[in-house]
């Protein structure tokens, strides 16, 4: 079909997801990006998020951690930190994943110290969102 594109989600442990999609929703370091079929190419850096992913069958929702997209105009690959279904992530999933932005912000180095925070902000706002607290 000429109005669908490839969509591939990995992380370091594994391939989540790899089908048809007609529009996929990234939550790009500089703002939301919605991608369609013959979208220009493009590569971005992810933030804390929701993809968010219309494919024939319905929506499907991944949470990320971070990460970047490459957008082409056959399809979108993101490549996440940690990725995983929105549906399974638990209050202990974020739990560990704010403890270790914490953490990350403690060893940044002074120059480090603002976006690590940043990273630690957006997962706080991504845990609101999924109705999750951020600890």
């Amino acid at each position: 079909m000429a109005d669908t594109l490839n969509f591939d989600l990995v992380s370091p442990e594994r391939s989540l997801a790899s089908f048809e999609a007609t529009a996929v929703q990234i939550p790009g370091s500089e703002g939301d990006m919605t991608v369609m079929a013959n979208h220009e190419p493009v590569l971005t850096t992810l933030r804390p998020g929701v993809v968010s992913v219309s494919a024939s069958g319905g929506v499907s929702e991944y949470v990320v951690t971070g990460g970047f997209s490459e957008v082409t105009a056959q399809g979108v690959t993101v490549i996440a930190e940690r990725a995983m279904a929105k549906a399974d992530v638990t209050q202990e999933d974020m739990d560990g994943i704010i403890a270790g932005a914490a953490e990350a912000v403690e060893k940044a180095s002074e120059e480090a110290q603002e976006a690590a925070r940043k990273v630690q902000s957006d997962l706080a706002v991504l845990a609101a969102a999924l109705g999750l607290n951020a600890v």
